[in-house]
């Protein structure tokens, strides 16, 4: 490989082939053979597939209870209902994570508060939670960002002082693990969404998860009337059954569900390849000046589920002050899949300040309550800081050596001759990321 840079006209660093190696989702002939079944018996509306893929998604979670969803999204709004959450409460949330995570809310008549994220993890702060709650916080959302378990033993902590539900939603973390517990097992009850970019993909479709009998139950009145019926234990549920009590279909569609039962019997083999090539790559990466690992310490029992949406972390003080939009630049030319930014801090969206969904006469996100909620810029100076110190790298589907030494060489190269790029530095710009993104390759 030379020493030039490729943005400079020296040689690329990714010479083979990728191939396969970024094709999501795999399909197995198991796969499609049980999507034409439920399509042949024309049971797609049908429940038999899905309750089998409701039981086998339990299982293996590690939970009681697993309900099937439409979506990630529809699962959520089911597992805040089920926590409680009604008109005039309070939601907290991280500001840095795809907008189902906490939008929702506004269905249930709620708001939402945003709390900081750490710099490492990307993940919600323990540190900045716990004075955001007030009487009116009925639940928090705890999101395992980019695949990144967060830190829920301090989050759990103040939760159970103060007598809230906490909502993991693990839609970009499946089968990850925080302290050798399973994420989506520690909350009162777990969300995730299942659809096809994920790393755990059936198509589309959520699950809700959890050991909490009421909590199903309510998720189970929300949005499944077929299934709500008079065998439900709760006793304010048993006077309504028949009808949803949130005028929601949102049962899964069954090519989904069957899809998803072979999915799932397959991911745990697929979900090893993936973390051994991911921390192939970051191994390679070690020490390398501007260039941080996002993914938990080796031997701390955490772990990376799936590692969705896969990201670095970048210090540009260590470059010279070199932008994160030229080194992405840089990495580029060399054949590396490579993009500053993530999910723009919801916080700062018109929608979450200004937009009246309901006709309420005033922002919706202070429609039901008199203090004013919004935060504006500098509010959340980590998260809004955050776009311009992350970046979108490859997520590798396969442990492939040699080309993933070839994508690790290519960031290193970059950072070893980083001075050849500060003459034609554009810097970064404000508004880098999107309110929602999917993994490149």
């Amino acid at each position: 490989m030379g020493s030039a840079l490729a943005l400079l006209g020296g040689p690329r660093s990714v010479v083979t082939p990728v191939t396969d190696l970024f094709s999501w989702p795999i399909i197995s002939p198991e796969a499609e053979a049980a999507a034409l079944d439920v399509l042949r018996r024309g049971a797609m509306s049908n429940t038999d597939v899905t309750l089998e893929f409701e039981k086998e998604y339990a299982a293996w979670q590690g939970t009681r209870y697993a309900l099937a969803h439409s979506s990630g999204t529809a699962a959520i709004e089911a597992a805040l209902f089920g926590c409680g959450v009604r008109k005039g409460d309070e939601v907290i949330a991280p500001s840095l994570t795809y907008w189902a995570s906490a939008l929702p809310a506004f269905n249930l008549k709620a708001s939402v508060v945003f709390a900081e994220v750490q710099p490492q993890t990307l993940c919600l702060d323990p540190a900045d939670l716990e004075h955001r709650i007030t009487r009116r916080t009925k639940a928090i959302v705890v999101v395992h960002y980019c695949g990144y378990p967060a830190d829920m033993d301090p989050i759990m902590a103040i939760a159970r002082r103060h007598g809230i539900k906490v909502v993991e939603d693990v839609s970009h973390a499946h089968g990850g693990l925080y302290h050798g517990r399973k994420l989506g097992t520690i909350g009162a009850v777990a969300a995730m969404s299942l659809m096809s970019g994920k790393a755990l993909a059936i198509g589309e479709g959520g699950m809700l998860a959890t050991d909490d009998r009421e909590i199903y139950e309510y998720a189970l009145a929300w949005g499944h009337y077929e299934r709500y019926d008079a065998t439900v234990q709760t006793p304010v549920l048993k006077g309504f059954a028949g009808l949803p009590l949130g005028g929601h279909k949102y049962r899964m569609h069954q090519v989904s569900s069957a899809v998803g039962r072979v999915q799932l019997r397959e991911y745990d083999a697929r979900n090893a390849e993936i973390l051994r090539a991911m921390n192939r790559f970051w191994d390679l990466l070690a020490g390398v000046p501007g260039i941080r690992a996002h993914r938990p310490a080796r031997g701390s029992g955490s772990e990376m589920g799936g590692w969705y949406a896969a990201h670095g972390l970048y210090q540009p003080e260590e470059l010279g002050g070199l932008s994160l939009t030229r080194f992405c630049e840089a990495v580029r030319a060399e054949g590396v899949a490579c993009s500053p930014g993530c999910n723009r801090p919801l916080h700062l969206h018109p929608l979450l300040n200004t937009c009246d969904v309901y006709g309420d006469g005033r922002p919706t996100r202070l429609a039901h309550r008199r203090r004013d909620l919004r935060q504006g810029p500098g509010s959340l100076p980590v998260t809004e800081l955050m776009n311009r110190r992350v970046y979108n790298i490859p997520w590798f589907k396969h442990d492939r050596p040699t080309i993933i030494a070839e994508h690790a060489a290519a960031l290193r190269k970059v950072a070893a001759n980083y001075r050849e790029l500060l003459a034609g530095d554009p810097g970064d710009a404000e508004d880098m990321g999107g309110w929602h993104f999917f993994p490149q390759r």
